[in-house]
């Protein structure tokens, strides 16, 4: 068994480092757009809003807006109570892969098969 309260702070923390990451790659941009959403984003902290970045071309933020829906899923998944079960075939997914990826939605196993099946050609 794992330690879910190390990784639900693992978590957290990552989190306020893609916000604060995103904050600051959106005050750095002077295109009109960016200027809106962080305002937008400002006034609100809705975050939820940061889906808009995809249609701006920086990669940048497009990633770490990724990467904090990710953080957002584990931390929703830890307080639902299914965190570390894989969402493929509902076996653990395993503290070593947890430890090392804390955003790990499936076991090694499920996860290889995916990446296969989604392997573009």
């Amino acid at each position: 068994m794992f330690n879910t309260e190390i990784l639900r702070q693992r978590l957290a923390e990552r989190r306020q480092v893609l916000l604060a990451e995103v904050a600051e790659q959106l005050a750095q941009s002077d295109d009109p757009r960016a200027t809106s959403l962080r305002d937008a984003l400002a006034a609100t902290e809705d975050w939820v809003l940061a889906d808009i970045l995809s249609d701006l071309d920086v990669a940048m933020v497009t990633r770490d807006t990724a990467e904090l829906h990710e953080v957002d899923a584990a931390l929703t998944s830890i307080a639902e109570g299914s965190y570390g079960t894989c969402r493929d075939c509902g076996e653990p997914v395993g503290w070593p892969r947890l430890n090392a990826n804390p955003t790990a939605l499936r076991c090694i196993a499920c996860q290889e098969k995916y990446e296969k099946s989604h392997a573009k050609m």
